[in-house]
């Protein structure tokens, strides 16, 4: 039995994943989340075979959680079930340690098969984006996102939420000074030069949906 867990801020879409895996003999939805930090609590708890985990969320975002099961040696393997299709984002969710890729137009069977590919141990991508990844391969592009370390990225996702660097240092376990080396590497990197900057760049390459109106310098 493959046990899932569903991590989305819509009800509508956990409700329409979980009607669609019930039907499946071999597959148990054990929990749903609303939340990121709802969705690690239960991965935790329940240490499901596979997660499918929507990118944007209030507070802690899809590509965090990835991060953080990834780091904990969690056994549970993450699905990232997104509207967001562009090639440059995939990339990066992937290198963050996510084994599959879906996005949100994905029809029934598609899902159902991803879940099992994955929990099988091997990466899925859905065709659409694998095609684009072999585009973007084959003329260079990139995204300027693909130059961060995973705790860069971490710390870019929290400052453009508007987070002071003590409040990040405290979630990372990391210290203030620590926070603002990564800040200032990570904006070099970026070539930007405020936080308002950096959350225009992420809006653009679709880590974000739109800019926080309390992002700081």
């Amino acid at each position: 039995m493959i046990n899932v867990v569903l991590v989305d801020d819509h009800e509508l879409v956990r409700t329409g994943f979980r009607m669609i895996l019930q039907q499946q003999s071999d597959i148990h939805v054990a929990g749903e989340a609303g939340t990121a930090e709802e969705g690690l609590r239960l991965i935790r708890t329940l240490t499901p075979d596979i997660a499918l985990v929507d990118v944007h969320m209030p507070g802690m975002s899809g590509i965090e959680l990835t991060e953080r099961v990834c780091r904990s040696k969690l056994s549970t393997h993450i699905v990232i079930v997104t509207v967001v299709d562009d090639a440059r984002f995939p990339k990066r969710l992937l290198d963050a340690g996510a084994l599959g890729y879906l996005t949100k137009g994905c029809s029934a069977d598609e899902l159902v098969s991803a879940v099992r590919q994955v929990a099988g141990g091997r990466r899925y991508l859905a065709p659409a984006v694998a095609q684009q990844l072999a585009l973007a391969t084959l003329d260079g592009s990139a995204s300027p996102f693909d130059t961060l370390s995973s705790r860069e990225l971490e710390v870019a996702m929290m400052l453009v939420r508007g987070k002071p660097l003590t409040m990040i240092g405290e979630q990372l376990n990391l210290s203030p000074k620590t926070v603002s080396t990564y800040k200032q590497r990570l904006m070099e990197k970026l070539h930007v030069d405020h936080v308002l900057s950096l959350a225009h760049l992420m809006t653009v390459h679709g880590l974000i949906d739109t800019p926080n109106h309390h992002v700081g310098n």
